[in-house]
């Protein structure tokens, strides 16, 4: 039986963004669930069927940081990749990005193959608790 296409999952509250996310990584294979919100990923165990996370910092109530960090207590290993357009962001919280920290405007392709690497080692590590 082969393995099933990994799940990604994008939550950002700009809808045509979280569009061209879904488009770009459905156009790379991927199996694509979005969120408006990050209390909407975080309902009703919808964290439990993603392999990745790809969040917008700038949200209102959640922040893509409080999310990440609930993401982390919730599935420890699970990859979470951060993007937002203030640049000075970046440089003072990239530690606190699991998978990655991408700034706007980013290159798709530089995401999507961080995206790739991170589920790559995810299954190796997996295939050594096996």
């Amino acid at each position: 039986m082969g393995k099933t296409k990994s799940v990604v999952a994008i939550v950002d509250d700009d809808a045509p963004l979280l569009e061209s996310l879904e488009n770009m990584f459905e156009s790379a294979g991927y199996v694509v669930r979005c969120f408006s919100s990050a209390a909407e990923l975080l309902s009703d165990g919808r964290l439990m069927d993603v392999d990745v996370v790809v969040t917008d910092v700038g949200m209102p109530a959640m922040d893509g940081f409080e999310l990440c960090d609930r993401v982390r207590k919730m599935r420890p290993r699970l990859p979470v990749f951060l993007i937002t357009a203030r640049h000075e962001i970046v440089d003072r919280r990239r530690p606190q990005a699991p998978g990655g920290f991408f700034r706007k405007p980013f290159d798709a392709r530089e995401l999507i193959a961080a995206v790739r690497e991170a589920l790559h080692r995810a299954s190796k590590e997996d295939d050594r608790e096996d």
